[in-house]
């Protein structure tokens, strides 16, 4: 009797910890999500600048607006880009400068990307040994034994 008590107290312990990181593994592939966009965005840029990079003055290009919607547009200074630092704060850098802050926030987020990707590849192989046991402490608790 003692023994099928602390099968069932197992059974619903290892329940609440299966919820907890199920939980866990989903708040992490929102997190690597939204770093994959993050990530995404950073490199538009980075190449955008060095599109930029590679122009004269006065050169005309479309930027978009959205909706798949450009505007004609010329540059007139290829040196100097506006770039964002947080907060809704942006500041005019030079254009090395403002590639520079991009490879730096790109390496970051790719060392967040990993992290949580490795963090994420734990929590699933913690899933699958709780799901083996609790598949066998089911099998054992319908075939009546402790």
């Amino acid at each position: 009797m003692a023994d099928r008590v602390k099968a069932e107290d197992e059974l619903r312990k290892l329940s609440v910890e299966m919820r907890y990181l199920e939980q866990t593994a989903e708040a992490l592939q929102q997190r690597i999500s939204m770093v994959n966009a993050a990530l995404t965005d950073l490199t538009y840029a980075s190449m955008t600048l060095d599109g930029i990079e590679k122009e004269k003055e006065n050169a005309e290009l479309l930027v978009p607006i959205g909706g798949n919607s450009y505007v004609k547009a010329k540059i007139t200074d290829t040196n100097k880009v506006i770039v964002g630092v947080g907060a809704g704060v942006s500041v005019e850098k030079t254009l090395l400068e403002a590639k520079t802050a991009l490879k730096e926030r790109l390496d970051e987020l790719e060392k967040t990307m990993n992290s949580a990707q490795q963090q994420f590849t734990q929590v699933a192989e913690r899933i699958n040994s709780g799901r083996t046991r609790l598949e066998t402490l089911l099998a054992s608790a319908r075939a009546g034994k402790p």
